[in-house]
């Protein structure tokens, strides 16, 4: 069963508006979660705000929000205040640009949500704008405020409905300039490159969710059954050995590697 939408509102584009509903496309629901506890007597440890100052714990009505402005100076900001910042975007995703999908860069994407027409009234308007993106390549630009911040969204036509992404902000994405500037442009050797691809070819299947699996949260649902029934932990995972830091000979290297492939089949 899908999970309830945690978001709903409106997708407009010009004079065309239709009710919709998003959900996020990801979960962490199933993922292990440990509580931290007093280990003498077992119970749970709570977390509360401390004054850094005083050391007298800060009631939840007590905080604020502060922007930093110099040494143990801050402006505060009061919640209706920083909401108050955010206007039409709360509710509305208004597509006001419309970009070729190959132009934005993997590294602009931040988080997924599943997008769909909340009412049977809108989902001839919801998927006329999502055939005509299909149909021209083209992905719309929009802004919204999620998870308390205006940031700008990416509609993607995705089947019968559209995937919303979240862009990272400008200042987030660094250069690769800074990065990838000193790296010499070398030709490759023909012959290693030939090896190369004979590994990638080896080694090329269909993608799966099973290659994204989490093999330490599985063996620590191992460690938790085995508690939970009176057990001893499971052995410890052999550490593999480790590799020499230095390929002596890439050639010599390749060969052995494609030989070892070729065994395992």
């Amino acid at each position: 069963m899908a999970p309830r939408a945690f978001w709903k509102g409106y997708l407009k584009l010009s004079l065309v508006t239709c009710p919709v509903a998003m959900s996020p496309a990801i979960s962490q629901e199933d993922k292990v979660r440990f509580r931290t506890l007093n280990g003498k007597t077992g119970n749970p440890v709570v977390s509360r705000y401390v004054d850094a100052v005083t050391g007298r714990a800060v009631n939840e009505d007590e905080e604020v929000k502060g922007y930093p402005r110099g040494e143990h100076d801050y402006v505060m900001l009061e919640d209706d205040e920083i909401e108050a910042v955010a206007l039409e975007s709360t509710r509305t995703i208004d597509i006001e640009t419309f970009v070729p999908r190959e132009s934005i860069e993997w590294i602009w994407y931040d988080s997924p949500h599943f997008l769909v027409p909340n009412d049977t009234v809108g989902e001839e308007a919801f998927s006329v704008i999502r055939e005509a993106m299909t149909s021209t390549g083209t992905v719309g630009i929009s802004r919204l405020v999620l998870y308390r911040r205006e940031r700008a969204v990416m509609l993607e036509p995705r089947g019968k409905g559209i995937v919303l992404w979240t862009l990272r902000y400008g200042d987030e994405v660094r250069s690769e300039e800074d990065y990838f500037a000193g790296l010499k442009q070398t030709k490759p050797d023909s012959k290693a490159l030939a090896l190369v691809k004979t590994l990638i070819s080896e080694r090329t299947q269909k993608w799966g969710p099973k290659m994204a699996d989490d093999p330490v949260q599985d063996r620590l649902l191992d460690i938790i059954a085995a508690k939970k029934k009176g057990r001893k932990r499971p052995p410890k995972a052999k550490t593999p050995p480790p590799t020499a830091g230095n390929v002596i000979n890439i050639m010599d290297a390749l060969r052995r590697s494609i030989k070892a492939e070729s065994k395992g089949k």
